[in-house]
């Protein structure tokens, strides 16, 4: 997938100008999005094979911490894409969880784009939709890639039923997965009820339900005990906003199944010793108290890393069928700066593109 330049950039042999600025909102990033489920999840092994490559610069994220909200915190992921399109950006994402209970999503953000050539930014996105996308593209990539020599999944089950779940659900359905169980956990029984009345509708459930797949619908069942939900599932969704690891029993993963570790800090290091861990950057994965951080500081070591999702991809891994399985990314910034590029490429051919008209005032060095 081939993205464009902003409109009003210089070319290669131009000089370089100030792009114009542009805002896209919440609501053009959806629409913009709407049915690309498969060219998003092909944009993001994409993305993962020029990080795996090399061609791309992904420093350490920068957390914003609150001694008096210990619970919340903001992180900056700055990032740059090279290859055919370059872009370079940052994403200023938001966690509070106590919103939840006011009715407010956990999770807000923006996403700069820059100019590669002039370092000028020339659009800031609503960036939650970006950000949920992308993960959920990224799971789904993962889902696929590692199930190959394997059994494939039948059962799904979600440990967290918030806007992430929804995300990756609606990426599985639309690539082509037909379950026949889905278990849900939640520490909320109001979140994972309202994951229910979303699954059971037609357009919760999209393809998966749809007649013309000839499949019939999912059952799906709330558990109050994380460990039966796992014991019951080939394929297991970890997408909770949990501090440090909960889940600990290592008979619970008896019958290996695949584990998309998407929230990073639910299982006990112990379990990752056990199975075949995936990464999407060791170094960055391996940090901030993860679950993979964890078990290096119980080793002293990062052996217990089987690859990275760039090593399965160009087939340089490759995952056993008699061990558990761990997806645990950490989200890398260019998986953002992708998605959202996409994003204004496809706003900008619609003709949607809100320009700030004199954003940037000073552009004469001397007045």
């Amino acid at each position: 997938m081939t993205l464009t330049r902003p409109a009003g950039t210089a070319g290669p042999d131009a000089p370089p100008t100030a792009p114009p600025f542009a805002v896209i909102s919440g609501a053009q990033v959806e629409q913009a999005l709407l049915g690309r489920e498969r060219q998003i999840v092909e944009l993001v092994e994409a993305t993962y094979r020029l990080h795996g490559a090399g061609d791309t610069v992904v420093p350490p994220s920068y957390f914003l911490r609150f001694p008096d909200r210990p619970d919340s915190r903001m992180i900056a992921l700055p990032a740059s894409i090279g290859g055919r399109a370059p872009v370079d950006g940052l994403k200023w994402i938001s966690s509070f969880p106590r919103n939840v209970a006011a009715g407010l999503p956990r999770a807000s953000a923006v996403l700069i784009l820059n100019d590669h050539a002039t370092g000028y930014p020339y659009a800031c996105l609503e960036g939650s939709v970006i950000s949920a996308t992308r993960t959920a593209a990224s799971a789904a990539s993962a889902a696929g890639r590692l199930s190959r020599g394997r059994p494939r999944p039948r059962r799904v089950g979600f440990v967290g039923t918030g806007l992430i779940a929804r995300y990756v659900h609606t990426f599985l359905a639309a690539t082509g997965w037909q379950f026949e169980e889905i278990g849900l956990y939640d520490v909320s029984a109001d979140s994972a009820a309202g994951f229910r009345t979303y699954l059971e509708t037609a357009a919760g459930t999209h393809q998966e339900l749809s007649p013309a797949t000839g499949a019939a619908p999912a059952h799906v069942t709330l558990h109050t005990d994380p460990g039966q939900l796992i014991r019951t599932s080939d394929l297991v969704v970890f997408a909770t906003v949990a501090a440090r690891p909960h889940v600990s029993d290592l008979s619970w993963f008896a019958h290996h199944p695949l584990v998309l570790h998407i929230s990073l800090r639910d299982l006990a290091p112990e379990i990752l010793l056990t199975a075949a861990d995936i990464v999407d950057d060791t170094d960055h994965c391996l940090r901030a108290g993860t679950s993979p951080h964890l078990a290096e500081q119980l080793t002293g070591h990062r052996g217990f890393v089987t690859g990275t999702i760039a090593d399965v991809l160009a087939g340089r891994v490759s995952v056993p069928g008699d061990r558990t399985v761990v997806f645990s990314p950490f989200g890398l910034g260019v998986l953002d700066l992708a998605v959202g590029a996409f994003v204004h490429d496809e706003v900008a051919r619609s003709g949607g593109l809100r320009h700030i008209d004199g954003f940037f005032h000073a552009l004469r060095r001397y007045g």
